[in-house]
C-alpha cells in the first residue's frame, strides 16, 4: 500500500516539474512575441500620415 502511495506521488511529483517547464517556456516565449510586435508596430508609426 506505500510503495503504491508513493510510485503515485513521484509521478504526481514529476508531472509538476514538467508542466511547469512548458510554463516557462511559453510564457517566454510569448513575452519575446510581444516584445517583437510591439517593434514593428513603433517602426511602422512612423509611416503614416494624417
Amino acid at each position: 500500500m506505500n510503495e503504491k502511495i508513493f510510485k503515485g506521488l513521484s509521478h504526481i511529483g514529476a508531472s509538476g516539474i514538467v508542466i511547469g517547464i512548458i510554463m516557462i517556456v511559453v510564457g517566454l516565449t510569448a513575452g519575446i512575441l510581444s516584445i517583437v510586435a510591439g517593434a514593428n508596430a513603433l517602426t511602422l508609426k512612423k509611416n503614416i500620415l494624417f
